[in-house]
């Protein structure tokens, strides 16, 4: 986890989190996934919800805030951390690691970086032991991968604000006791005057949720609508006390996601390609092993490299955004890369086991449909694909002035 101290820019290891307590935290999740979780993923699936005893187990580790600051009842792991318990979570279904990775990421996350100490101390200990789960209301029907289109709106009235508007694909909306809601935020004249984040407790008055979404993947990962129909807030409710602070809160959040989606999408290719070898080694053709077919054995290595490559990918990312070397390309290109990866490998998996690998109770069916989901949220691969180069011209054309 450390690297050479001659470079500067260098993660040199979380202070919080030596490690060698890190390397047994990583361990215990390894186990709970691989003997706990792997062999319930049917039961996952097929019932579309996580078992309340894993759920339990979960709390008990303190999953639910593995990422947030120790002082605030959270594991205190760091983003070069994350990627890497992330990765180990990803080996199995996704639905798992959703039911508290808004806790830690994106939801958590702008709690940490933004909220005001009464925030902090209101909500974050709340997270981190899993007796509150938390969704972040950012992506709208009209506005998916640019929240600058986000119809939302939040208005004066008296002391506090009334939200208006809907939100769409909302993680754990079904489950949450918490919402953090972003909203284009109208001044008492009208005017608008940029993104606010707000605090929404479920049970306010006006906040609907709508039905659980069927999605072609990901099951047990709940996802639904949510509406705001004249929702009254106190001035309390406004992340970091000032409503300029939300569009900031939001990208920064939501980089910070592209680097947890590389991971996983890294997690679930890996375990792909385990499934892969796995059958190959077994699965027999005229008496023999299907592995000893060359083509069989090219598909595997593709598989390799590609998770291999991802693997590293990610590890860089996370270093550089660590140390605030790169906190815009790095993380979109792992994203991007990482995510179109799992995709070819996941793929490959399928043809590697043939028709078994369209059969449903297969892991590999269900990679297949969990990662596609990857290419789309924390910014579709053409948002990143924007970001990356549109990025690299502005540098050369600073560089150049």
């Amino acid at each position: 986890m450390t690297t050479l101290a001659s470079d500067p820019s260098t993660y040199v290891g979380n202070p919080d989190v030596p490690d060698d307590v890190f390397a047994d935290v990583l361990r215990q999740v390894t186990d709970f996934v691989r003997t706990r979780v792997v062999p319930r993923e049917t039961e996952i699936m097929t019932s579309d919800a996580i078992p309340a005893d894993l759920r339990a187990q979960v709390a008990e580790m303190g999953l639910f805030g593995y990422a947030l600051p120790q002082e605030w009842g959270g594991l205190g792991l760091d983003i070069v951390q994350d990627v890497e318990v992330t990765m180990q979570l990803a080996y199995t279904c996704l639905a798992v690691r959703s039911m508290f990775g808004t806790n830690n990421g994106i939801a958590g996350q702008v709690l940490v970086r933004y909220g005001t100490d009464e925030q902090r101390a209101r909500w974050l200990p709340e997270l981190a032991a899993g007796r509150v789960v938390a969704s972040f209301a950012l992506t709208e029907p009209g506005a998916g991968s640019d929240p600058a289109g986000m119809r939302t709106s939040a208005r004066p009235d008296g002391d506090g604000w009334v939200l208006d508007g809907s939100k769409r694909f909302i993680t754990n909306a079904p489950d949450a006791q918490l919402f953090v809601v972003f909203a284009r935020v109208h001044r008492a004249d009208g005017s608008e005057a940029g993104i606010g984040v707000f605090l929404v407790p479920a049970d306010t008055p006006g906040l609907e949720v709508g039905a659980k979404d069927a999605k072609m993947g990901q099951e047990g990962s709940r996802t639904a609508d949510v509406t705001f129909n004249g929702v009254r807030v106190g001035p309390d409710a406004v992340v970091g006390g000032d409503v300029e602070v939300g569009y900031r809160a939001a990208m920064s959040s939501v980089v910070r996601g592209r680097l947890i989606v590389a991971a996983m999408a890294v997690g679930s290719a890996q375990r792909a390609l385990d499934e892969s070898v796995a059958y190959a080694a077994s699965a027999t053709q005229g008496g023999t092993p299907i592995g000893d077919f060359q083509l069989v054995q090219a598909m595997l290595a593709d598989q390799q490299a590609g998770v291999l490559a991802g693997r590293a990918l990610v590890r860089e990312a996370a270093r550089l955004y660590a140390t605030g070397a790169d906190t815009r390309i790095a993380p979109s290109a792992a994203k991007l890369y990482c995510t179109e990866m799992a995709g070819k490998v996941a793929d490959l998996a399928v043809q590697v086991h043939g028709g078994t690998g369209y059969m449903r109770e297969v892991p590999v069916e269900r990679i297949y449909r969990d990662v596609r989901l990857m290419r789309l949220y924390e910014g579709t691969s053409e948002i990143q694909r924007l970001i990356i180069g549109r990025s690299l011209v502005r540098a050369a054309q600073t560089g150049r002035s």
